[in-house]
């Protein structure tokens, strides 16, 4: 829903009386002040920390320790857990005893091929012979290569029984226990979700009538049920073109961040969006209905100023009044909302802009005053002579 906001100058009216019998004729003008002019939209959505990510491990195993709990502040790098390590540290051993054998398998392998070879050379030994101590070299250097691969994996899985931090920031969920058996699968098993809670952002939905004037860059301001009395800035970061239908209710989200120094703001609040699609602070501006006001040439009796037409108007004009005249004068049209339209050039502050003509009709008589109606009852004693 869309609200306009504006600071009201003050507007002047000129009179004149024409005979005391007649209704005088008024124009209502306008005078020029610095003036503010804003439009809003407004929108509802729900916190989330701009950067939030689910800590998990890539092994199986069970959880011997916890070092950090709910709302603990952690650093990047932070030890937060550790999974009991004594099958993956046998893992490791085993790897390391097979990848000394592969070695030297593949040594010895390496050397019968050389000689080999070196004899081959020298037509002292079979094309048979030398094809088979190529391909048993051959099998020993791809079982060294697999065993050192194994073993890299084996302890980068020894590794991974240590949990670290990958942000800083709050520790806002723990999905474990200590005890409890954690599988990895083709999904990472989480441990913690743990958000930066300095940087936040809502997630706004803006009606399908309204997104046309949401621009990133745009100023917001919000409020949260948890803290009715404090009003929160942020800044319209993302206009998502992703269209959302509730009942036929199309919407579309709308993402504005929003500094969080003191860490009131957490994920999951409601927030009501207050998006501010034209603000502008000082600027000349007129009502609306002053584009489209029409002199009239005064009568003799109506005391109003002259209208004083331009030879070439312009494409916009408004009417000034100077002196005794309404002047027509050339401006140049800025942004407008739905009750003030800003002027560039053309006026300057003090000038009285012409809104309308009207009528003003005469106060009625005081009590006491004008001719006795014969159909109203007498006062007691009215009559009596004296």
């Amino acid at each position: 829903m869309r609200y306009i906001n504006f600071m009201p100058a003050a507007a002047i009216v000129m009179a004149v009386t024409s005979c005391s019998e007649k209704p005088r004729m008024e124009l209502e003008t306008y005078t020029v002040e610095p003036t503010s002019m804003s439009e809003i939209v407004t929108a509802t959505g729900t916190m989330e920390s701009v950067t939030s990510v689910d800590v998990g491990t890539q092994v199986t195993g069970i959880i011997d320790k916890l070092y950090v709990d709910y709302n603990d502040t952690v650093t990047k790098g932070q030890l937060l857990a550790e999974i009991e390590k004594t099958l993956l540290d046998s893992e490791l051993k085993s790897a390391d005893a097979s990848m000394a054998s592969a070695k030297a398998n593949y040594e010895y392998a390496k050397k019968n091929y050389e000689r080999d070879k070196a004899l081959h050379d020298e037509q002292l030994i079979s094309d048979y012979e030398f094809q088979t101590s190529k391909k048993d070299f051959d099998v020993a250097r791809l079982s060294y290569e697999k065993t050192q691969a194994d073993r890299v994996r084996a302890a980068k899985n020894l590794n991974y029984a240590e949990i670290y931090s990958p942000i800083d920031g709050i520790v806002v969920s723990r999905e474990v226990e200590v005890g409890q058996t954690v599988v990895s699968s083709m999904n990472v098993a989480n441990l913690y979700v743990i958000a930066d809670l300095d940087n936040m952002q809502v997630v706004g939905a803006v009606d399908e009538a309204d997104i046309g004037q949401v621009k990133v860059g745009q100023h917001v301001t919000f409020t949260v049920d948890s803290y009715p009395d404090d009003t929160f800035d942020g800044t319209v970061t993302q206009v998502r073109i992703n269209p959302t239908t509730t009942n036929n209710v199309v919407t579309y989200e709308v993402i504005v961040g929003a500094a969080n120094p003191e860490h009131k703001l957490i994920p999951g609040m409601t927030a009501n969006l207050t998006i501010y699609t034209l603000e502008l602070n000082d600027v000349t501006a007129v009502p609306l209905k002053a584009l489209k006001f029409q002199p009239t040439p005064a009568g003799e009796d109506d005391k109003l100023p002259q209208p004083k037409p331009l030879s070439e108007p312009g494409k916009h004009t408004l009417w000034v009044v100077r002196g005794n005249d309404l002047v027509q004068t050339d401006v140049e049209l800025g942004v407008s909302n739905s009750v003030y339209q800003q002027i560039k050039t053309g006026l300057k502050p003090g000038d009285k802009v012409a809104l309308q003509y009207h009528l003003q009709m005469m106060q009625p008589q005081k009590e006491g005053q004008g001719e006795e109606n014969p159909f109203m009852p007498k006062p007691p004693g009215a009559n009596r002579k004296r």
